[in-house]
């Protein structure tokens, strides 16, 4: 057990930039939606003639769409990751601001006719203003029961339970979008070993608010012992999609 808290606390302490999981690699394994969201932006980028991407992140997502529009923009709130998206991104013409994704948007009204989000927040009424008429909003959501059995294992009550399908369809059509698609999906997350868990947990530190292998040595024994009892670490994800149209009626 000393030597797996020394891993434990490698994992907790190992550098993590953009949305980079490539320490993991080997150590874990994600499902994806049932939809292809890169190859669903790509059909629209083609058509569009300016982009918006809120949340960049690191520009990962964007990246995959090059070539794009002269006029591209990436907005990211997390400070931390600005400079990563703009070492991505700026080479291939686009421009990243930081900004906070659920304010205002530092853009003139009806500036992009494509505005793309994925796994970041949004301001359903800013969306509406800065896209053209007939223009598109396509987002990928992580759903609020996101990872409850993980939560649970550590206490820990679901922070955006009442984030829904239903709940971001009803607020985007009383802003006056036109929803066109919209499905929902659950799959699993597993995990090798509980290094990797840790890994994960302090790379996205709003899951478990104040985790540390410290805090929650007692759990990470607890799921260390279902492995060595031959189970795997397996969790459930949720994410839902919706393409909505500013509608020319």
């Amino acid at each position: 057990m000393e030597d797996l808290y020394f891993q434990w606390k490698k994992d907790e302490g190992a550098p993590f930039t953009g949305w980079d999981f490539s320490y993991l690699k080997g150590r874990w394994k994600e499902e994806r939606p049932s939809w292809d969201y890169v190859r669903k932006a790509q059909a629209l980028a083609k058509k569009a003639a300016a982009i918006l991407d809120v949340g960049t992140g690191g520009g990962e997502i964007l990246a995959l769409l090059w070539p794009f529009p002269a006029h591209t923009v990436a907005t990211e709130g997390w400070l931390p990751s600005v400079p990563i998206a703009r070492k991505r991104l700026e080479p291939l013409g686009a421009k990243v601001v930081a900004a906070d994704e659920s304010g205002k948007l530092p853009f003139a009204d009806e500036e992009f006719d494509l505005v793309l989000n994925r796994h970041s927040a949004y301001n359903d009424r800013e969306v509406f203003r800065v896209l053209r008429t007939g223009g598109h909003f396509l987002t990928e959501q992580v759903g609020g029961d996101n990872l409850e059995d993980l939560l649970r294992e550590f206490s820990v009550e679901l922070q955006f339970k009442d984030w829904t399908l239903g709940v971001a369809k009803q607020r985007l059509e009383e802003v006056g979008f036109k929803i066109t698609q919209a499905r929902e999906w659950s799959g699993r997350v597993e995990f090798n070993d509980v290094g990797a868990l840790v890994y994960f947990l302090k790379a996205i530190p709003w899951i478990v608010k104040d985790f540390s292998v410290d805090n929650y040595l007692p759990v990470l024994k607890k799921l260390q012992s279902r492995i060595n009892m031959g189970e795997s670490l397996v969790f459930t994800t949720a994410r839902f999609m919706i393409l909505a149209e500013k509608d020319k009626s």
